[in-house]
C-alpha cells in the first residue's frame, strides 16, 4: 500500500516535470532535486540496501552529464540539458541503477516515435523538442513495472 501512494508522489512530481519541460524547456531544481531526495528517503526506508539507488542517481546524472559533453563539443551547440541529467539521476534513486537502461530506452524510443509522427509540426517549432516528458514517461513505467511485478 505505501508503495503506491510513493508511486502516486512520484508520477505526480513527474507530471509536473513534464508539463514544464514540454511548455518552456527546462527541468526546474525546486522540483527534480526533491524527487531525487524522495526516491533516497522512500528506498532508504523500503528497502535493506541503499547503495542501489545512489548509484542509480550517481551514474543517471554522471552519464547525462557526460553525453551531454561529448555533443557539446561533437556539434558545438547543447541538445541534452543539466535538468535532464537531474531528472534521470530521480529515477535512479526511485527505480535503482539497474532501471536505467529501461529507463533511457522506454524515454528514447517514445522520443522517437512522437518525432516520427509529428516531425513538421517539430519543425515549424523550431526543431527544439523537450525530453523530459518522455524521460518522465520511462522513469515511470519502470517504476511501476518493478512494482507490479513484486
Amino acid at each position: 500500500m505505501m508503495a503506491m501512494v510513493a508511486g502516486g508522489v512520484l508520477v505526480a512530481g513527474l507530471v509536473m516535470l513534464a508539463v514544464i519541460d514540454w511548455r518552456t524547456l527546462r527541468l526546474p531544481n525546486a522540483l527534480t532535486l526533491p524527487l531525487l531526495g524522495l526516491g533516497l528517503v522512500w528506498n532508504g526506508y523500503w528497502t535493506s540496501q541503499l547503495w542501489p539507488y545512489v548509484l542509480g542517481a550517481v551514474l543517471g546524472y554522471g552519464v547525462f552529464v557526460a553525453v551531454e559533453l561529448i555533443y557539446v563539443r561533437w556539434r558545438g551547440r547543447a541538445g541534452l540539458g543539466r535538468g535532464d541529467a537531474k531528472l534521470l539521476a530521480a529515477g535512479g534513486a526511485w527505480c535503482g541503477w539497474t532501471g536505467l537502461p529501461f529507463i533511457v530506452l522506454v524515454g528514447s524510443a517514445s522520443a522517437i516515435a512522437m518525432l516520427l509522427v509529428f516531425r513538421g509540426a517539430v519543425e515549424r517549432e523550431g526543431g527544439r523538442v523537450a525530453f523530459g516528458p518522455f524521460l518522465a514517461l520511462g522513469i515511470g513505467a519502470v517504476y511501476w513495472a518493478g512494482l507490479l511485478s513484486v
